[in-house]
C-alpha cells in the first residue's frame, strides 16, 4: 500500500527538474499525477515515464485564468478527483534593479504569484467540498533576499505569505496548506544560471556544495521527499508552514 494511493495531484512545472522529481515521487507512492507544463508534449512526455498509476500530461500557462481552469477540470474528469496540488512551476529573469525591466518583474510575479492564486483558487472549489486537500507551494531561500533577484525574492516571500493566508482560509474545510523553500538544487534550471554567470556546472555546483553545512548540492529527490510528507495524511496538523530544504544554508 502506498500512502497515496487512491489519490489524485496536480504538479505545475513537471516536465523537468524539481517537478518532475516530485512527480515520480507522488507516483512511486500509489498517486495518478498530473503533470502540467507550458508545453504539453514535454508534459506528455513526462507522464509517460511515471511509474505505476494513470497519468496525464497537461499543457497551461498557469497565469491564466482559463489554461488554469482546464486543467483542473481535465484532471478530474481523465483522473477521476483531485486531492493534491504543488505549485512548482517557476522562471527567473535575474538582473540588478537598475537593469531589471518591467517585462522582468511581470513574467516573474505572473508564474510564481499569479499562478499559484490561480491553481489554488482553482483546486479549492474541488477541495472545499471534498472536505480534503493539500496545497503545497515552492518558495526558495531566496525569499530571504538574494542579489540580482529582486523580483524572484519578492514573489518567492509572497508565496510564504500566501500560504500562511490559505491555511488560515482554508484550514476549516480539511484542507492543509505548507511550503517548501528549496536551497540549492541541482536542475536544468540552476544550470543555466551557472552557465550565465560563466562558471562550468561542476565548479557552480561544488561552490553551491561548500557554502552549506552538509556540503553538498541538493537533488530534485531532497525536495520530493519533503513534498510527499507535507501532501500526506501524517501532517494533518500542519498548516501555514514553510519548510526550508536547504542543507543549513539559511543557518549562517
Amino acid at each position: 500500500m502506498g500512502r497515496f494511493d487512491g489519490r489524485v495531484a496536480i504538479i505545475t512545472g513537471a516536465a523537468r527538474g524539481i517537478g518532475f522529481g516530485v512527480a515520480e515521487r507522488f507516483a512511486e507512492e500509489g498517486a495518478s499525477v498530473a503533470v502540467v507544463d507550458l508545453d504539453e508534449s514535454a508534459a506528455a512526455e513526462a507522464a509517460s515515464r511515471l511509474p505505476g498509476a494513470k497519468h496525464i500530461g497537461v499543457g497551461a500557462n498557469v497565469a491564466k485564468a482559463e489554461d488554469v481552469e482546464a486543467a483542473v477540470k481535465r484532471t478530474v474528469e481523465e483522473l477521476g478527483g483531485l486531492h493534491i496540488l504543488m505549485n512548482n512551476a517557476g522562471i527567473t529573469r535575474d538582473n540588478l534593479l537598475f537593469k531589471m525591466t518591467e517585462e522582468d518583474w511581470d513574467l516573474v510575479m505572473g508564474v510564481h504569484l499569479k499562478g499559484a492564486f490561480l491553481m489554488s483558487k482553482a483546486a479549492q472549489a474541488v477541495f472545499v467540498p471534498q472536505k480534503y486537500g493539500k496545497i503545497v507551494n515552492v518558495s526558495s531561500v531566496s525569499a530571504l533576499g538574494n542579489r540580482g533577484q529582486a523580483n524572484y525574492s519578492a514573489a518567492k516571500m509572497g508565496v510564504q505569505g500566501f500560504t500562511r493566508t490559505l491555511a488560515i482560509e482554508l484550514g476549516p474545510y480539511g484542507v492543509n496548506v505548507n511550503a517548501i523553500a528549496p536551497g540549492f538544487i541541482a536542475t536544468e534550471m540552476t544550470d543555466a544560471t551557472a552557465a550565465r554567470v560563466g562558471m562550468s556546472v561542476e565548479d557552480f555546483r561544488a561552490a553551491a556544495a561548500q557554502a552549506n553545512p552538509v556540503r553538498r548540492t541538493g537533488e530534485p529527490a531532497d525536495i520530493a521527499a519533503a513534498a510527499a510528507f507535507l501532501a500526506a495524511d501524517e501532517s494533518s496538523y500542519i498548516t501555514g508552514q514553510t519548510l526550508y530544504v536547504d542543507g543549513g544554508v539559511t543557518l549562517g
